[in-house]
């Protein structure tokens, strides 16, 4: 466990996290899976890797345990979750956190490195509407290495589908529903046990001013993403795996 002088079990913190958000994303493991499977085959086991909206360090965690002479660069804004992180990962000197706000057109000007084998990041871009993210995928594509990957994993939807849509959307509340009724927190209870939390209860209050209460970002589907990136100076781009729900969609430099 890692627990500290403050008496934070940040182990316990990131679990949470991690049940909190597979009540959204049951196949979130296996999304996982197949972006570390993609990182070795393109970049090889030792990859220099930025976590692209890091939160709690998830992909980070995941990364450092498959591939243990990997780097990683976590980036993020929230405090909260970077608390966390930071908390997770002190004194592993594999890993560093930056706060960042990827709107900010400077914001690579604070990473630790140039250039990176591999950037991914998770179930986070979705905070941002296409404008802002079609700028940050041009910004990546100066980040990215050549030959270096890409990596996005999130809710991107098919408006051309929508029988499909609905019936997915429908099946996975009614078994949110059923996870709730057992016990399962949502995000917003979860962030209610996190302000009541001593050493959370600040930083978290300080999220809800950056962000406030959830995203208002748009969900532009897959091929929107592999235009986007290929424009943005990638090769070639496209889904390398997909649930009913989400999709990652791999680009390479």
């Amino acid at each position: 466990m890692t627990e500290t002088a403050t008496g934070t079990d940040w182990q316990s913190w990131q679990e949470s996290w991690d049940r909190q958000q597979e009540w959204y994303m049951p196949d979130r493991e296996e999304r996982f899976r197949v972006m570390l499977d993609m990182v070795e085959a393109v970049v090889g086991p030792e990859p220099r890797v930025l976590d692209l909206a890091c939160g709690t360090g998830s992909i980070t965690d995941r990364l450092l345990k498959r591939f243990p002479n990997a780097t990683s660069t976590g980036v993020d804004l929230d405090p909260a979750l970077l608390a966390i992180a930071r908390g997770t990962f002190d004194g592993d000197d594999r890993v560093t956190f930056v706060t960042a706000d990827l709107k900010d057109p400077d914001w690579t000007k604070r990473l630790p490195h140039t250039s990176y084998d591999a950037v991914l990041t998770a179930t986070a871009l979705h905070w941002l509407h296409s404008e802002p993210l079609a700028t940050l995928y041009g910004q990546l594509g100066g980040l990215v290495r050549d030959g270096g990957v890409f990596m996005n994993a999130d809710h991107m939807i098919d408006t051309g589908t929508p029988r499909i849509n609905a019936a997915e959307r429908a099946h996975r509340h009614a078994a949110m529903d059923r996870a709730k009724a057992a016990g399962a927190l949502d995000w917003a209870e979860w962030w209610a046990v996190a302000a009541k939390d001593p050493v959370l209860a600040a930083p978290t209050a300080e999220r809800f001013k950056i962000y406030g209460e959830h995203a208002d970002g748009d969900m532009p589907s897959v091929d929107w993403h592999a235009r986007t990136l290929v424009a943005s100076g990638f090769g070639e781009a496209r889904a390398v795996w997909a649930s009913p729900s989400d999709s990652l969609v791999l680009a390479v430099k």
